[in-house]
């Protein structure tokens, strides 16, 4: 399964708005490191650069960022304009705003809607463009999104941002925002083992309303987002492994494609600092499950 004659396209396409993507994408966050932000090791540059390369090779056409992705050494949009500009007509960038971290590493406050436009400059500058193609809000635990999110919207309407998508919502914060402005996606927490009544909710809902939903932390390696205290049931990997070989894949594809079943407005965005690993998460777009094997997968998730 772990194919270099695989590419993006072979998972299918997904528009988002007017902007045709791969069903698998790349997250940008672990090229700046072997973990998040300013733990762990800084990556090595020339490493990162190459994933980069590799993902344009295997046609991926659509990479999610934030300026706040940056450890130590390492930023992953100057990483994105240093490999990629001038950039590829049909490559779609999505980058999110909303927290806010100082230069040390440390988290700020979350952003006022009047400084959202100073997030969004900010992302400019680094990925060197003249608009952004997709900006999630980032809900930093508001009540109410509809102020922030309508700051977006004025800058969408100024020629700054193409299409807009939330992050970190609930189904009512999406019910708003969709009064607001269009909602191209959605960018929520969601596993094969993390289960979530509220996500399934949006799935659901980003469904009838033709939006797409883009999990985040899919596959997260041995612990979650929020460390060693979160670590996946011992049976679902087993079941998980068992699958893998029935296949001739491996664990983190079979974890992909279950995330891909899910529905056809679904995407991936699988991060990796390491080119092999990029061509195993592409190669996931074409792994099909049984109904079988996602019955015994989707136990684990309810």
């Amino acid at each position: 399964m772990i194919s270099e004659t695989i590419t993006a396209a072979d998972s299918g396409t997904l528009t988002l708005g007017d902007l045709p993507v791969h069903r698998v994408g790349l997250g940008a966050m672990r090229l700046t490191g072997n973990a998040a932000f300013h733990l762990g090791t800084p990556a090595d540059r020339a490493r990162s650069l190459a994933v980069l390369h590799r993902a344009m090779e295997l046609g991926v056409n659509h990479i999610d960022t934030a300026a706040f992705y940056f450890s130590s050494l390492r930023s992953a949009n100057e990483l994105l304009n240093t490999a990629l500009a001038p950039y590829p007509d049909d490559l779609v960038i999505a980058t999110k705003v909303g927290p806010f971290r100082e230069q040390d590493g440390s988290w700020g406050t979350a952003a006022r809607p009047d400084q959202l436009r100073g997030h969004v400059e900010e992302n400019l500058r680094q990925l060197g463009r003249d608009h952004l193609d997709l900006v999630y809000l980032r809900r930093m635990h508001q009540d109410s999104i509809a102020e922030h999110f309508g700051a977006l919207a004025e800058l969408r309407k100024a020629g700054l941002i193409r299409h807009l998508g939330v992050s970190a919502v609930e189904p009512r914060h999406l019910t708003e925002a969709l009064a607001v402005a269009p909602v191209v996606a959605v960018q929520n927490r969601y596993g094969l083992d993390t289960p979530d009544p509220e996500a399934d909710e949006l799935i659901e809902l980003c469904g009838e309303h033709g939006i797409a939903f883009v999990p985040y932390y899919a596959v997260s390696g041995e612990t979650g987002e929020r460390g060693a205290h979160e670590r996946r049931p011992a049976a679902a990997d087993a079941v998980v492994a068992e699958i893998a070989r029935a296949h001739g894949a491996t664990p983190t594809q079979v974890r992909i494609a279950w995330t891909l079943h899910q529905g056809p407005h679904v995407l991936a965005i699988p991060g990796t600092g390491d080119p092999a690993h990029l061509t195993e998460n592409i190669a996931a777009g074409a792994l099909k499950l049984t109904d079988d094997e996602l019955g015994r997968l989707d136990a684990f998730h309810e």
